[in-house]
């Protein structure tokens, strides 16, 4: 590919309130499947991310006070943009870090008058027009996965033809009319490139101690499947997947497993998926190549979430056996009536049996729950802390409390549009990126129509501070443990609450 058409994708920095504990820098996976693609049809792609190059450093963006970004400067971005490119993919997945995207974007383009400006993720997926017209600097953006479609802008661009026939692609046309091509899903996963991470990437997270979820000596990011088949109606999946899940082949995925061990000796492998095991048949087959390709040294952990469906004694046991040390539940919510609300068609007491059957095993488990639906009562309130109190009593290692996030793309959230209760602006962006991370705010954006912030936000921290106490308290053992990981083991973390302390204690150190 010719140095005049060169591709450059650029990251944001993390943007969040100073007292943020939870905003934590992963890499960036996403980018590294599009610029496989891309790679893989010829193109030179490079890669400037604005949180992997300056891990731990902190600046205050003077138009946003009271927040500051991790990683890069917006000037130290430009400098390390090739002056040949031509083509830019900049990552808008987060609709709390719009402002600064956005103004990265600003800069790109005053920077390069000339070059094809994309936007992709899940905040561009929700928020197409209004990203457009938000931004006019911005000339497309790509709703939903962007490995095919950016390439089939970059050629069309290269074409000199319009982008009618890209699938995914929305964009202003000459008589700036909103033109919104559907999106076309890839069903051929296992065709696709394995995510391309550039020389010394991963390496810059390791030597700062960052991952996803608990931390090993060297935490590799993987993805097994795509998309999610349920239609929560606090997520965005739906619009950003559709509701089809496709699943990789096994030994495809072992084919990645093993190529990671051969380049990078990794001690752990992290799945990013929506929702990661749905079928049993699948999960087993999984777990029995890694023991047949003696590969169940390896740990591996599901910190994004999952559903319990597939998770029964059998399945548990294999995921134990093969070394499978972090296990996350979604069940969202303890009370029946909220359940059916958000449509998380879940049954409790089913996931309640696998969350204590995977403690039984031996199993690090953490549940996630959510309070302040805008349709929640104190009652509704009161059984989903109820429930986690439970939880915590019967050994889940961490049971976490987030006040409701009206994300963009959500069914929720097109209904408070509707209602006059949400209006789409800098500040309500801002406040969103900080809403699950920042504990000591005592005024979170909430959209409850009973309880005001304050109340959300003392149950929220109440809860945690409980939950703690009741697990550390009645399960003694996970004091030293906790000591020991936080201030003996360098390289490692039982849970995400001893991986983000150790973060925490870090920044203070780089600090002084």
């Amino acid at each position: 590919m010719q140095d005049q058409c060169l591709v450059t994708l650029v990251r944001p920095p993390i943007l969040s309130t100073k007292r943020a504990f939870n905003n934590e820098a992963t890499p960036c996976i996403g980018f590294a499947y599009v610029s496989a693609y891309l790679r893989s049809k010829g193109y030179d792609v490079r890669i400037v991310d604005g949180i992997a190059e300056a891990l731990n450093q902190y600046w205050e963006p003077s138009e946003f006070p009271g927040y500051h970004c991790q990683g890069l400067t917006i000037e130290e971005i430009l400098d390390r943009i090739d002056p040949h490119t031509r083509i830019f993919g900049f990552s808008a997945m987060f609709s709390g870090e719009w402002p600064i995207t956005r103004a990265i974007i600003k800069a790109v383009r005053r920077r390069f008058p000339d070059a094809l400006l994309v936007a992709g993720g899940e905040h561009t997926t929700a928020l197409t027009e209004f990203s457009l017209r938000d931004c006019p600097e911005l000339d497309v953006c790509i709703r939903g996965e962007g490995e095919r479609a950016m390439y089939e802008l970059c050629e069309a661009y290269r074409a000199g033809k319009n982008f009618s026939e890209v699938g995914g692609a929305a964009y202003f046309d000459a008589d700036r009319n909103f033109v919104e091509v559907g999106p076309d899903r890839i069903r051929e996963v296992d065709d696709l490139a394995w995510p391309y991470w550039p020389e010394g990437y991963m390496e810059k997270f390791w030597e700062a101690g960052k991952s996803y979820g608990v931390q090993t000596a060297r935490d590799m990011p993987i993805v097994a499947s795509r998309g999610c088949p349920y239609r929560c109606t606090f997520c965005s999946s739906p619009q950003m997947w559709t509701t089809r899940y496709i699943l990789r082949s096994v030994d495809d995925l072992i084919a990645e497993i093993k190529s990671y061990i051969k380049r990078y000796d990794i001690t752990a492998l992290q799945f990013y998926d929506l929702t990661a095991i749905t079928k049993k048949r699948w999960t087993m087959e999984f777990c029995r190549k890694l023991i047949d390709e003696k590969l169940d040294s390896l740990k591996w952990s599901l910190p994004s979430g999952t559903r319990s469906e597939a998770l029964d004694a059998d399945t548990l046991g294999m995921l134990k056996r093969t070394n499978c040390n972090y296990l996350v539940y979604a069940p969202e919510s303890g009370s029946p009536d909220t359940l059916e609300k958000i449509k998380k068609r879940i049954d409790l007491s089913k996931l309640t049996r696998s969350v204590l059957e995977a403690k039984r095993q031996g199993i690090i488990v953490r549940t996630n729950l959510i309070i302040g639906f805008p349709h929640e009562t104190r009652r509704h309130i009161f059984e989903t802390i109820r429930y986690g109190l439970y939880l915590a009593w019967k050994g889940a290692d961490e049971v976490t409390i987030n006040i409701f996030s009206p994300y963009p793309g959500t069914e929720i959230f097109a209904d408070l549009v509707a209602r006059g209760r949400l209006t789409l602006s800098d500040q309500y962006f801002l406040a969103l990126t900080s809403l699950n991370s920042d504990y000591t705010s005592i005024n979170p954006l909430t959209m409850n129509d009973i309880m005001g912030p304050r109340e959300l936000a003392l149950y929220r921290i109440g809860f945690m501070l409980i939950n703690y106490i009741v697990g550390y308290l009645r399960y003694p053992s996970r004091i030293w443990r906790t000591i020991r990981n936080i201030w003996v083991a360098d390289e490692q973390s039982a849970t995400v609450f001893e991986h983000r302390v150790k973060d925490a204690l870090r920044r203070i150190a780089v600090r002084s």
